[in-house]
């Protein structure tokens, strides 16, 4: 999808820092403490060369912490006007936490952009304002990732940590956005420090959390999948990644298999991987009646003094036009369902541009490069029949199908 227009920010824009606890009683009252006499006091002077009076907020989503963590919170709101505590009445995970942090911090703070953000120092507030500049600067979404220039995980971890946050962040990053240009933009999938448009990206977004894959820190993979989905304008910026030093690690033991499972599924249910999967079964299909079609072809026509590198040719364009045929069908009725084309005029139409161009890429190539190849390497028909339409037809036809035959006029 293509990144929307730049959107101009109005010069008071309100930015809200979202931050989940649970019995986070021993670092969250510093990391307000913080947040409001040194990071926010130096975007108020400029730091990053801001340029906008950016509204800085606070919320707090606790999942009623039995350490005390709410009443922390709200000894620090009396202090801070642009302080907030949410507690929730059920505990329904982290990525719960954040939605319904998200909904609050729309619609009760008027938030134009918000932070995901952890309250034990693990992710350095010096990043905030160089985030900020970001948003400033046009992009929509903004990530630290510890793998960029400047990024780096915690000195203190151990090598099994290192593994799987390297090995587990390059998987993830291969199950969902292989081989386009996300899975080369996207650095570090499994990162939890993120700033997000809300205008025509949060306030499009389903906030009903019993929609989520899971109830742990694959949310982040979901989140991210989603707002690229939707065209987000997006960088990376660099994160120095802290160890916490107090309160409860919201990391689970199960957290690797959780996010490879939600990896998996945001693939899965995809668009265009079902699509192409439909494509890719339509096609194999008519490779079975290509196939078929021109050995019975074959056994028809052949005699003692057949040129067997024409006949092969031949054999293949005839059994292609009736692949073509069952193709354009089954592609019209269940791959591209979404864009059917349902008008006779138009299908027609439709058919015969079908027809005319699976001829070049279904016909003409590949049965060029097969009498070619069977000329130069002898007579090894199937061989050269994958050769030409796994290597040409296939993909050719994938680009024209999107692009010409049932292109998706919707906006």
């Amino acid at each position: 999808m293509k990144s929307k227009k730049k959107l101009k920010l109005n010069s008071n824009p309100v930015a809200v820092i979202v931050i989940p606890t649970y019995n986070e009683a021993d670092n969250i009252g510093r990391m307000i403490e913080y947040l409001n006499t040194k990071t926010f006091v130096d975007i108020k002077n400029k730091t990053e060369n801001l340029t906008k009076n950016w509204n800085m907020k606070i919320l707090v989503v606790d999942g009623n912490s039995p350490d005390g963590t709410g009443k922390v919170v709200e000894k620090e709101a009396k202090k801070y006007d642009n302080t907030f505590l949410y507690t929730e009445t059920s505990k329904d995970g982290i990525g719960a936490a954040y939605l319904k942090g998200f909904k609050y911090a729309m619609e009760t703070l008027k938030a134009d952009f918000v932070f995901e953000f952890d309250g034990d120092f693990q992710h350095p507030p010096e990043t905030i304002p160089l985030m900020l500049k970001a948003m400033e600067d046009g992009f929509d979404y903004v990530i630290g990732s510890r793998k960029i220039p400047g990024g780096s995980n915690p000195k203190g971890w151990g090598f099994k940590r290192v593994f799987f946050s390297e090995v587990g962040g390059f998987t993830a990053r291969f199950m969902m956005f292989f081989p386009f240009k996300n899975f080369f933009k996207v650095t570090d999938p499994t990162t939890g420090l993120k700033v997000t448009r809300v205008k025509g990206f949060i306030d499009k977004m389903d906030m009903n959390y019993s929609r989520l894959l899971t109830r742990s820190f694959g949310y982040k993979l979901q989140l991210l999948f989603e707002t690229l989905q939707m065209g987000a304008k997006f960088k990376e910026v660099p994160l120095q990644f802290h160890v916490r030093n107090a309160g409860e690690s919201k990391i689970e033991a199960s957290t690797a298999k959780d996010i490879f499972r939600v990896a998996f599924l945001l693939r899965w249910r995809d668009d265009f991987t079902q699509k192409f999967l439909k494509f890719g079964t339509v096609g194999g299909v008519g490779f079975v009646i290509n196939t078929l079609g021109a050995k019975i072809f074959k056994s028809l026509l052949i005699t003692p003094e057949s040129n067997i590198s024409l006949l092969n040719g031949l054999c293949n364009a005839m059994a292609a036009e009736i692949s073509i045929i069952s193709n354009f069908t089954f592609n019209n009725i269940w791959t591209f369902s979404k864009e059917k084309i349902t008008d006779k005029n138009k299908l027609v139409s439709k058919f015969l541009t079908f027809n005319l161009s699976s001829v070049v890429s279904g016909i003409l190539i590949p049965s060029a490069v097969i009498a070619a190849l069977t000329a130069m390497f002898g007579d090894h028909l199937f061989i050269y029949q994958i050769i030409a339409i796994f290597g040409l037809t296939i993909p050719l036809n994938w680009f024209i199908y999107n692009t010409v035959i049932w292109k998706n006029k919707k906006k």
